[in-house]
C-alpha cells in the first residue's frame, strides 16, 4: 500500500518547486506584497544614483507623457564598436576639446520607468540664441540607463540645453480605441545652465 502515500508527495513536488523558482524562502509569507518581496539591489541602486545626480549635476522637468532629467560631467570614455557599430568593442577615451558629457535621461511621468530606444539630439544654445553644438545621443549601460555623448563647449558659461525626444521605437500594447502611449514628439529645454570647465 505505498502508493496512496506516494501520491500526495508527487501532487507536493510540483508546488514545492514553484514556490523556489519564484523566489519564496522559508521566511516569506503568502500575503506579502509583490513591492514588498524585494526590487533587485541593481534596480534601487540605479534610480537612487539617479535622483542624486540630478539634483547634484542636473535639473529636471516634466512635459507631456515624460519627466525628463539631465547630468552635466566631465567628458568622458566609452566602449564602442572597433569598426563602427560591430566587431570587437574597444575603449574610446574623449579626444581633444572634448569637454563635457551631457546626459538626458526621459523617464515615464506616470511610472518613474526610464524610456529605451528613444532618438534624442540635443542641442547646447548660447545666450544669443545661437546653436554652440547639437548631436544625437547613444544610449548608454552605466549604473543607470540613460543618453549621452560628449560636447566641445569653447568656453565656460550659461547655456540652455534643448533636447528633441522622438517617439520611442518600440512597439506598444493597447487596443484600437486607445491613444498609444508616448506617441508624441517632445521638446524640453533647461535654461540657464552652468557649463563650467570640467576638466
Amino acid at each position: 500500500m505505498p502508493r496512496p502515500a506516494l501520491r500526495p508527495l508527487l501532487l507536493a513536488l510540483p508546488v514545492g518547486l514553484l514556490l523556489t523558482a519564484c523566489g519564496s524562502t522559508a521566511g516569506d509569507t503568502p500575503d506579502k506584497a509583490p513591492a514588498q518581496q524585494g526590487v533587485p539591489a541593481g534596480v534601487v541602486e540605479q534610480y537612487s544614483v539617479l535622483e542624486k545626480e540630478i539634483a547634484e549635476r542636473g535639473g529636471q522637468t516634466t512635459v507631456g507623457d515624460y519627466r525628463v532629467g539631465f547630468i552635466v560631467e566631465a567628458a568622458e570614455p566609452w566602449f564602442q564598436g572597433e569598426h563602427g557599430a560591430h566587431g570587437k568593442l574597444v575603449n574610446r577615451e574623449p579626444v581633444k576639446g572634448e569637454t563635457h558629457h551631457i546626459e538626458i535621461i526621459p523617464m515615464e511621468a506616470a511610472t518613474g520607468r526610464i524610456v529605451p530606444d528613444v532618438p534624442i539630439r540635443l542641442e547646447v544654445v548660447d545666450t544669443s540664441g545661437k546653436v554652440i553644438q547639437a548631436q544625437d545621443l547613444n544610449f548608454y549601460h552605466a549604473t543607470f540607463f540613460h543618453y549621452a555623448n560628449n560636447f566641445s563647449i569653447p568656453k565656460a558659461g550659461t547655456y540652455t540645453l534643448r533636447a528633441t525626444l522622438q517617439p520611442p521605437t518600440f512597439l506598444r500594447h493597447g487596443s484600437s480605441d486607445e491613444k498609444p502611449p508616448l506617441s508624441a514628439p517632445v521638446t524640453v529645454t533647461f535654461p540657464n545652465v552652468a557649463l563650467k570647465n570640467e576638466n
